[in-house]
């Protein structure tokens, strides 16, 4: 078993985040799962949570976790700072779908895609980064989607644009952070069907008229989709192995980290995209002479 860590997780109501923070506890971990309404509709996780606690003695505690509010991210993490003094790994897992012609979101809309999938990251990292920074290390692990560079459908527009900036935010806090001793792994799942809520609790358009106009060429295609996805997913995997590279990663020591790990058994082709991707990456921070930002792991010979 790896060095137990005090770990907090956006998100984990449900799907990824809920699995990977039951799986990070059962591996050792005092994991801080975060969710907003926890004296709310959210009430009945917590207690599902501090029951699993009890029956198999981990130490997992749902924690008040408003993402898109700072003073609720500034007071979850001054709590865990209190409780533990420390908080080893930050997981940016928060993240809501969206499903429906794009033109018909309102640019409201695509602010609060943004918001909860990108936004909400800077908020926990300028509360936890202080911290970390402080005590010379820690992991920042952000999950991101396949979606970025791989083969992806239509009609998630705002879903997916939100993602691609998560991921070049991570990219670029990668870089800034390592000279204080702080892992960056971005995690990159696959098209889950199962075992989430993404596509079960996805928003609509809020432009009615717009999302109709779209109905006749394209609305059996559009609702067919999640059937469609799911037709190329390979049978025997879930949405648990996520939440096992999320523990794997986690375990490995500082400095040994994968800086970008895929979970995608439908294989849609963003792992092949972002090798090439990142040995551009790596070979341009070079060619400007900041390779020592680079992780040193995996770090391609030049």
């Amino acid at each position: 078993m790896s060095t137990p860590q005090t770990i907090v997780i956006t998100g984990a109501s449900s799907g990824f985040g809920n699995l990977t923070a039951r799986a990070l506890a059962a591996a050792g971990h005092t994991v801080y799962a975060g969710m907003r309404a926890t004296t709310g509709r959210n009430a009945p996780r917590v207690a599902e949570l501090a029951d699993l606690a009890a029956a198999e003695k981990t130490d997992i505690r749902g924690i008040e976790m408003d993402v898109q509010d700072q003073a609720s991210v500034d007071a979850a993490v001054a709590r865990v700072i209190d409780e533990q003094g420390r908080i080893d790994t930050v997981i940016h897992n928060a993240g809501h779908m969206v499903l429906g012609p794009t033109e018909a979101f309102t640019p409201e809309q695509l602010a609060d895609a943004y918001d909860v999938n990108v936004l909400s990251t800077q908020r926990v990292n300028r509360a936890a980064l202080p911290h970390l920074r402080a005590q010379g290390s820690g992991l920042l692990v952000w999950v991101g989607s396949s979606s970025t560079r791989g083969g992806h459908p239509p009609f998630l527009g705002p879903y997916f644009a939100a993602k691609a900036a998560m991921d070049a935010l991570a990219e670029s806090y990668a870089a800034e952070v390592i000279a204080y001793g702080i892992d960056t792994t971005i995690v990159v799942p696959g098209a889950y069907t199962s075992g989430t809520n993404h596509f079960a609790h996805a928003g609509a358009p809020g432009d009615h008229d717009t999302a109709r106009a779209y109905d006749a060429r394209y609305g059996a295609l559009r609702d067919s989709m999640a059937g469609a996805l799911a037709e190329v997913f390979p049978d025997g995997h879930d949405a648990t192995e996520v939440a096992e590279e999320i523990v794997r990663v986690v375990g490995l020591p500082a400095g040994r980290r994968p800086f970008r790990t895929h979970v995608d058994p439908s294989r849609d082709g963003s792992e092949v995209v972002s090798v090439v991707y990142d040995r551009i990456r790596a070979e341009f921070y070079h060619r400007i002479g900041i390779q020592e930002l680079l992780p040193a792991h995996g770090r391609p010979v030049i």
